[in-house]
């Protein structure tokens, strides 16, 4: 394996670290530069005007460590420990997912069913890092979050992000979906969620990102539709009458949950696209005049 040499500059090390992750990153320059920049505190931008600046040895040996790792596969953004997600910074760690651009759609699918005028109230559940709700929550002052969460490690990198953010309208709860909501009957105006909805079996979940990635937080089950039947289930007891729910799911899930809805008595239930063209995010309306209430809580 190539060592990088003190005495190396900028475009040295990063030449080196390019050729060393070439054939385990479909980005490895970026790769590099990303790691380089964490390491030395410089931006790209330096690294682009000044490629001969010297690196200080602790920093090339901190580098090679951290390419190393990326080497192995694990993600940028665990090993720098942060994610950018609707141009905010994010805290993250395996105890969460990385956030990634296509849960921006489920920011952008809330945020046209929340009036920034008036006060609104939106829950999260499986709030990871909080991506979702500090997102909302960054857009729409007025509104009240509820975010949920089963795993105390996530609830507490999501108030950390928070508590950076300064979001004082998002509320943290640890539960299994609604069950964090028993004893409170506060309805929503939008219910939002990006929950595991990858089936135990599926081929296109990549081999690293099921080494790395939290499996609570990808699978919940053989179907993959698991959590998605649970939270469309108790939606009833918990939206207001004209809300919405907005889910993320797989590129090949968007018929089932649309199916799920309507079923439901979900109304104007339409799926909407990524960047990549795929659809990624189901969403619906519930009246409630026109449906029974569930008989218990799924939750």
């Amino acid at each position: 394996m190539p060592a990088f040499d003190p005495a190396q500059t900028v475009s040295d090390v990063l030449h080196t670290a390019t050729a060393m992750l070439s054939r385990n990153s479909d980005s490895p320059r970026l790769d590099a530069e990303l790691l380089l920049q964490h390491v030395t505190g410089l931006s790209r931008t330096q690294f682009h005007a000044a490629p001969e600046r010297p690196i200080p040895t602790q920093a090339a040996w901190s580098f090679q460590q951290l390419v190393k790792r990326r080497m192995h596969g694990e993600p940028i953004a665990y090993i720098r420990g942060h994610q950018e997600f609707w141009s905010l910074l994010f805290e993250v760690s395996p105890a969460v997912l990385i956030p990634r651009p296509e849960t921006e759609l489920v920011v952008e699918r809330a945020l046209q069913h929340l009036d920034g005028d008036e006060e609104r109230r939106l829950l999260d559940l499986g709030t990871g890092s909080g991506a979702i709700a500090l997102a909302i929550a960054s857009e729409r002052a007025k509104a009240r979050i509820t975010a949920i969460d089963v795993s105390p490690e996530a609830l507490a990198l999501a108030t950390r992000n928070a508590a950076r953010l300064q979001a004082s309208n998002v509320c943290f709860l640890h539960g299994s979906w609604y069950g964090a909501l028993r004893n409170d009957k506060t309805r929503f105006d939008v219910i939002a969620s990006n929950p595991p909805y990858i089936a135990t079996d599926d081929p296109d979940l990549h081999p690293l990102v099921r080494r790395y990635e939290p499996t609570t937080a990808l699978i919940p089950g053989p179907s993959g539709l698991e959590a998605i039947k649970q939270i469309v289930a108790g939606a009833a007891r918990h939206l207001k009458s004209g809300g919405w729910l907005v889910l993320e799911h797989g590129w090949k899930q968007s018929a089932d949950v649309r199916d799920l809805l309507v079923r439901s008595g979900f109304v104007h239930v339409r799926s909407h696209a990524d960047l990549a063209g795929h659809e990624r995010v189901t969403e619906g309306q519930l009246i409630l005049s026109n449906i029974p209430p569930p008989a218990r809580d799924p939750s």
